[in-house]
């Protein structure tokens, strides 16, 4: 009864990193959606300044708006690349998850196997797994950071 238990428990852990990865990159698709959105407005913006500058010169605050626009596409690309490569590191560590639990149910069907061992590739993916999220979470986290600095440079440009 135990060892059943502990197999469960075992075929559990990968499962849950699963649905958590699951939310994560939920979340990280927002972001990434608007991300793309804003790059797409300050874009907009930009060739609305484009066309106006042919026909007129820049004020102070115009030529000022349109560097700020600049500064911020710039910013927001990078922005937009962290969360892709959280999204990435995230998928991969469902698909390492979903590794794991292959594994654990081939051990369990294959118990007389004696040249893999099934409990310790099991294991090893799962760190690897582990691992990759973590990667992502650190993604997630400097994007955060960049969000916020390009708030703070857009509130700057307009005092």
């Amino acid at each position: 009864m135990d060892q059943v238990a502990s197999l469960i428990q075992a075929m559990l852990a990968p499962g849950i990193m699963i649905s958590a990865c699951g939310l994560l990159i939920l979340g990280m698709n927002n972001k990434y959606s608007l991300v793309v959105n804003r790059i797409r407005t300050l874009n907009e913006e930009k060739r609305k300044f484009a066309k106006t500058a042919d026909t007129k010169e820049f004020e102070y605050f115009d030529e000022m708006r349109f560097k700020s626009i600049s500064m911020q596409l710039h910013s927001l690309y990078q922005r937009l690349y962290l969360v892709k490569n959280a999204v990435v590191c995230y998928s991969a560590g469902v698909g390492a998850f979903v590794i794991t639990s292959i594994w654990i149910g081939l051990g369990l069907i294959m118990t007389k196997t004696e040249y893999i061992n099934f409990g310790i590739i099991s294991l090893i993916f799962f760190v690897i797994g582990m691992i990759i999220v973590l990667v992502g979470v650190v993604f997630a986290a400097r994007e955060s950071i960049k969000g916020f600095k390009i708030v703070e440079f857009e509130l700057k440009a307009d005092e």
